[in-house]
Formats: C-alpha cells, structure tokens, sequence
C-alpha cells in the first residue's frame, strides 16, 4: 500500500469536535446540536436517524460543509471546515462531496442530463464528451435512460429523486450524503 493510502485511512474522513449549532428565534436562541463529537472512517458508512425537526438535516449540512456550525470544528478529509469561508468549502465539496438533497435541488431550465452533466462540466476533470457520457451512463443506472431530455417538472417526484441521485455520484465523491434519499422512490426503485 503506498504511503498517501496509508495516510489517508489514518485521517478520519470526517471529525466533529463539540459542534454546537445554534440559531436565533426573535430574541431567543435555538439549539439544534449541542456539543457533538463524531468520527467517521473511510470505508464506513452511517445512518442518522431521529424525529421530524431533530437536527439531522442541520447536522447533514454541516458535516457536507453547507452550513457552518455555531462553534465547534468539522474536519472533512483533513480539511478545517470550520475555518474555511465558502469558497473555499466549495471547494472542498467540489473535489470529492456528493449530496443528495431531500428536495432534489435539481435546476429547473435544465434537462435530467444537462443537471447531471453539471458537476462534471465543473469539476474541469473531463471533456465535454466525456461528461455528457458520464450523465448519460449515470441516468442509464438509476433507469431514467428514456427521460435524459425530460426537465424537472415532467418528472416525478420520485425521477427527480433518482435524478439527484446519479447527480451526487457521477463526479465519484469519496464522500457522499444523503438526506432520505428513497423518501420519493417506491420498493422497485428504492
């Protein structure tokens, strides 16, 4: 094995360090996570479960380095989100971060491709012929291969679903997050 491999399993792929998150409600103050610790290895995967309304969305969000917690560190491989100012968490996302979204996010005045193609086409690691291949490979996947031209308000709820979902694997993040990404989808798609 060499020695960045080696190195890179020994980093956790995510650290959270007393990450408390806090928002205001008029003149009161609302916690939504209060001093999390968190640690996630390379290769494992987590599920988080809770109530309506419990944080998990929040916690999703920050650990993706969408949203930044109230205090508290948020390492994402070996990188301080919790330091870092959007530009730079964007750039963090775009090198390796897939997200599903629990309302899809998908761009309403492009096609199912076209929204997949994007992160490829911004990624500046492929051709543009290699990307509309990897859109197409990707909604082939999820079984949208008869729908590519289709735009996102003549599909389903549960085609957009899957639409956000070969989006948030085709630039092959080494992390992904999925915020209930079958909560559209039926038993045969799910």
């Amino acid at each position: 094995m060499n020695s960045k491999v080696e190195h890179e399993q020994q980093i956790p792929l995510l650290n959270l360090k007393n990450v408390i998150k806090q928002v205001k409600t008029g003149s009161d103050s609302l916690t939504i996570l209060q001093g999390l610790d968190l640690q996630i290895k390379h290769a494992e995967s987590l599920a988080i479960v809770g109530a309506s309304g419990s944080g998990k969305s929040t916690l999703l969000g920050i650990m993706a380095g969408l949203d930044q917690p109230t205090s508290g560190e948020v390492w994402l491989n070996g990188q301080p989100l919790h330091e870092l100012d959007e530009d730079q968490r964007a750039a963090v996302r775009a090198e390796g971060v897939g997200f599903v979204f629990q309302n899809f996010q998908l761009l309403p005045a492009l096609t199912a491709l076209e929204n997949v193609r994007l992160p490829l086409e911004m990624s500046n690691q492929y051709s543009l012929a290699e990307c509309q291949n990897l859109a197409q490979q990707w909604l082939d996947k999820v079984g949208l291969n008869q729908r590519v031209r289709h735009y996102p308000t003549q599909l389903s709820g549960g085609e957009q679903q899957r639409v956000a979902i070969a989006r948030a694997f085709a630039c092959q993040p080494s992390v992904l997050f999925a915020d209930e990404p079958t909560g559209n989808l039926d038993r045969n798609t799910g």
